[in-house]
């Protein structure tokens, strides 16, 4: 049975191209199955776009042969018939997937690579192999000339800093001068033994991190045992010893730090749990009645200080201020209502005072080691205190004449940076207010102001403008070379991380005695005399 043919011709308009070629059609397995026909490409209806792509086609396999140009074209190409279904007796071209064979293997500086066939080698396993080969040869071993040094092995290719290191150059590069390649492996030796001491050191410091932090936690858990079987239980009876004050200059457990701070605070007002809720209750009242929004200028001219101190507005804005790191005090966080209560409680508690900027931090340490009701009777019994209660109500007099014993302490303990501040005009209220307010828990880490807190606790206010000569004399060196206003910011600002130990050592050093006279004795003194006020 025989295939259906077509007739392809030329149209008449179309021109035959000055060069004709040879038409052959080729089956898959090479057999020819027209050939030999010499014709116009144009004559087929083929332009060179439509030759490119029947060159390309999957579905025939032409040969296509130019002709020389001295051959005559002939007027009109003759036709060719084709099977109808002649596409079924071609397949489709298959892509060769033979890995083209790389003539000169090596380092390429430009383009690309091919991948080659090779094992990759371990930077470890290469490593090892150099120490095998640096202790087979000798110390009388000669290196090997330039010319022995090129690679014999082409299919090197640098996996990590040390191949290039340690291996020679590929095949397509200069070698290796011996001088270079010896200077070269010595300074890999170097680098590697720079990296083991390092990594040794470092090792070496984290196992020492390690076992300093197992030693304070095992300090710690032994100090809340004997203070809560031994010390607590019979607190009237110990908390003057020698013992337990040794105990309380080291810091007190946090565990038990709360119960340590109510008992030697003490509650000498007698404020009870009932009148907190009494307060706190007033205060809320308070607060519903008062607008929402902030009050201007002109209203807060006919109220009074405590009451403007008092408002609403002033306590939200000073809590969201508390503390911003932890952010547990802020508006949404855990402590923020219980901050918020004792604070309110406060100025219902205590109008005469009302609410005045830095209780809040004083609050929130008090917050962080009891509870809402024992935080509030401590809160209250610590601003009753002489000292923050001056603070506190704004007693310039009283405040001037604290100041002046500070300096009393100063000049005698530390005369050469006494000395400076006075020629620079810098005197203790532009530093010591903003520590005194706070009781140091806006100034120092939150951790040593704690730490601080439990030996005030035990000393009483004496112990607040130790530690103030203490942080002077810490950075004594540094306040030396400054000048009044970097001196002020420093002050101010202190460094975030002061290492504890390194505080107390200075404040253990700082005597507070001055001619035979302590810290009490030279109060004391000037407020019988009414000594003048300081004058900057």
């Amino acid at each position: 049975m025989g295939f259906p043919r077509c007739s392809i011709h030329t149209p008449p308009w179309v021109e035959s191209p000055p060069y004709p070629f040879v038409l052959s059609l080729f089956s898959a397995s090479g057999d020819l199955v027209k050939g030999a026909s010499v014709c116009s490409p144009l004559a087929l209806g083929f332009n060179d776009f439509n030759l490119h792509v029947l060159a390309r086609s999957h579905y025939l396999s032409l040969s296509l042969t130019i002709l020389s140009p001295l051959l005559p074209l002939p007027s009109r190409a003759p036709s060719l018939t084709f099977p109808h279904s002649l596409r079924s007796l071609f397949v489709k071209k298959v892509k060769d997937t033979r890995p083209v064979e790389q003539k000169d293997p090596g380092w390429k500086l430009f383009g690309k690579v091919l991948p080659r066939e090779c094992s990759e080698k371990h930077p470890q396993k290469i490593q090892k192999e150099y120490e095998t080969n640096s202790s087979r040869d000798g110390p009388g071993h000669s290196p090997p000339s330039p010319r022995q040094s090129v690679r014999k092995n082409l299919d090197f290719e640098p996996l990590s800093t040390t191949a290039l290191i340690l291996e020679d150059r590929p095949a397509n590069l200069p070698a290796k001068p011996a001088e270079e390649a010896q200077k070269h492996r010595q300074q890999y030796e170097e680098m590697v033994t720079q990296a083991k001491k390092r990594e040794l050191k470092e090792a070496q410091k984290r196992r020492k991190q390690l076992e300093d932090r197992c030693k304070l936690e095992e300090s710690i858990g032994n100090a809340a045992q004997t203070w809560n079987q031994e010390i607590l239980p019979n607190w009237s009876a110990m908390c003057t010893s020698r013992r337990v004050r040794e105990l309380w200059w080291q810091g007190v457990p946090p565990s038990v730090r709360g119960k340590v701070w109510s008992l030697a605070v003490g509650n000498e007002l007698n404020i009870t749990h009932e009148l907190f809720n009494i307060c706190l209750a007033r205060a809320r009242e308070k607060w519903k009645s008062m607008p929402t929004a902030p009050p201007t200028e002109p209203e807060t001219e006919g109220l009074s200080l405590a009451d403007r101190e008092a408002s609403l507005e002033l306590i939200k804005l000073d809590i969201s201020r508390t503390f911003p790191h932890l952010c547990i005090f802020q508006q949404g966080g855990p402590y923020y209502d219980m901050l918020h209560s004792i604070l309110g409680a406060y100025t219902c508690y205590r109008p005469d005072v009302g609410y005045v900027q830095g209780m809040s931090f004083i609050a929130a340490v008090l917050i962080l080691n009891l509870d809402t009701p024992d935080a509030f009777i401590a809160f209250a019994n610590l601003l009753n205190k002489p000292c923050q209660m001056a603070f506190f109500r704004v007693d310039h007099s009283l405040m001037l004449k604290y100041f002046a014993a500070f300096e009393v302490f100063f000049e005698e303990n530390l005369p050469k940076l006494f000395a400076h501040f006075k020629e620079n005009n810098l005197t203790p209220d532009i530093y010591l207010i903003d520590w005194i307010f706070t009781l140091y828990s806006k100034s120092l880490p939150l951790d040593l102001a704690c730490r601080v807190w439990d030996v005030f606790c035990r000393d009483g206010d004496e112990f607040l403008f130790r530690v103030a000569l203490g942080i002077l004399r810490l950075y004594e060196d540094v306040l030396t070379r400054m000048d009044f206003i970097h001196n002020a910011q420093f002050l101010t600002r202190l460094p975030d991380h002061i290492s504890p130990d390194q505080l107390f050592s200075h404040i253990h050093a700082i005597h507070m005695t001055s001619k035979n006279r302590k810290w009490g004795q030279v109060l004391q003194a000037l407020q019988e005399r009414n000594s003048p006020v300081l004058k900057r």
